[in-house]
């Protein structure tokens, strides 16, 4: 007796939900963009302000800068990554 009411009362697959969550997972894994945008606004600007300062390092500084924003970069292009993982992979 048990038994039947847990297989009754079991959780029923809802395909319209399952797509309004990877929707709303995808519209949450584009804010990650936010971030690396942001990121390497503050990189450029402080090398600017070195190279400004010190025009000699001018090399240094901007091998050092294209360094930082690859790797901010990485970041946002994970976040739109999974973004598109959640909207083509689900079939929807």
């Amino acid at each position: 007796m048990l038994f039947n009411f847990l297989a009754e009362t079991a959780p029923v697959y809802n395909e319209a939900f399952a797509a309004a969550m990877a929707f709303l997972g995808a519209g949450i894994a584009v804010l990650g963009g936010i971030g690396p945008g942001i990121g390497e606004g503050y990189v450029c600007k402080a090398a600017v302000e070195g190279i400004s300062r010190n025009p000699e390092a001018a090399g240094s500084i901007r091998s050092t800068m294209i360094l930082g924003c690859a790797l901010c970069e990485t970041t946002g292009i994970y976040a739109f990554l999974i973004a598109l993982l959640l909207l083509f992979v689900h079939g929807v």
